[in-house]
């Protein structure tokens, strides 16, 4: 089984670009994904903006370990369209992106080989639009603590660059945190210094 890397690569923001080729527009969109759930919104939003177009194809890949994906030919004639996208996506080693190509068809037919390169172009191109931000991988941690500690322990998340997913601050608190796998040992080490301080892994 492979390591977990420390690090992983992904967009943080939405790009667009425009690639055509004999008439055909291929309308290429690039959007930051954190759930399956949002692939539905994004193709509804573009079907919604460009209701004439004939195609909206795409594809994704989510999650650490690659397994999450799919893509859509979406009517063009299979294999032409979202492999071709989902390609451009594996070849710079990005994960959690969407990529949905919107097609307005220009008269001409295009041919397996055209379509394969058109759709691949498009993915190319709104890649280039975008910055690459590499991240770190985070580990999830409960931590349960006396309110007394807190200070120590934001001053730790900071320290580390740890995310907080979520927090329930009374007089006893609960949070939740991502801890970069790259700095783990020295986190805990520092957290189990802290007095009054529960830790558990999720």
């Amino acid at each position: 089984m492979n390591e977990t890397p420390d690090f992983f690569f992904t967009i943080q923001q939405p790009a667009f670009a425009e690639y055509k080729d004999r008439g055909s527009k291929f309308l290429a969109y690039a959007y930051p994904l954190t759930s399956k759930d949002q692939v539905k919104q994004y193709l509804s939003d573009l079907k919604k903006e460009h209701p004439k177009a004939v195609h909206h194809c795409f594809a994704y890949r989510l999650g650490m370990d690659k397994t999450d994906f799919r893509v859509s030919d979406d009517g063009e004639p299979s294999g032409t369209a979202g492999r071709p996208i989902l390609g451009q996506i594996d070849s710079r080693q990005l994960i959690n992106v969407l990529i949905i190509v919107v097609r307005y068809f220009g008269g001409t037919l295009l041919g397996v080989p055209g379509l394969i390169n058109a759709y691949k172009s498009a993915a190319a191109l709104v890649l280039q639009m975008v910055p690459v931000v590499q991240c770190p991988v985070a580990l999830l941690y409960d931590l349960h603590f006396n309110y007394t500690a807190m200070n120590d322990i934001m001053m730790i998340i900071k320290q580390y660059n740890c995310s907080i997913t979520y927090q329930d601050t009374q007089l006893f608190c609960y949070m939740k945190i991502g801890i970069p796998k790259s700095r783990l040992n020295e986190v805990l080490f520092k957290l189990n210094d802290l007095r009054s301080v529960e830790i558990k892994a999720l």
